[in-house]
């Protein structure tokens, strides 16, 4: 895979996973500027299953997110790294400022989420426990986020 699969496949291909046992999990984020703290967040969550999807958000999403000047990377150059990593499997892009829709559409056995987000707050989560699934939630690697390393590249 060298790019993001279409959400309409990727349904069609967890129910061929579902049908072969196999556990699949789903993180998701900007991924802008991938560093260290990220792929231990990926590592984490591959060990929770036998595949693992990133939901990723779109550029329009992201800059909805982050604001202008952001992303720094453009989503087919983010998905082409995610994907470039081995614990990652599929990555799947969204519009949305959350990735609700696709993980209504997947409901993965898993999802997993970094520390930094409480409980409550993590979008989808009842979705997944609803349907059987659970919430794991990483801790994260102190001092290792996109926005810091934006600002310390922006400062004079």
């Amino acid at each position: 895979m060298t790019g993001p699969t279409p959400l309409a496949d990727l349904a069609r291909e967890r129910l061929a996973w579902r049908g072969a046992g196999k556990c699949f999990v789903l993180t998701n984020g900007c991924f802008d500027l991938l560093h260290p703290g990220h792929v231990a967040l990926l590592e984490a969550a591959r060990r929770e299953g036998d595949l693992l999807v990133v939901a990723l958000n779109s550029d329009a999403s992201l800059r909805g997110l982050k604001g202008e000047g952001r992303p720094v990377v453009p989503e087919t150059e983010r998905a082409e790294a995610l994907l470039a990593l081995e614990a990652v499997d599929r990555v799947v892009l969204y519009d949305e400022p959350t990735p609700i829709e696709a993980i209504r559409a997947l409901l993965p056995y898993v999802l997993v989420k970094g520390a930094d987000w409480a409980t409550a707050q993590v979008v989808g989560r009842a979705e997944v426990e609803a349907a059987g699934g659970r919430l794991v939630r990483v801790a994260l690697v102190p001092g290792r986020s996109t926005s810091a390393i934006v600002d310390r590249i922006r400062q004079p």
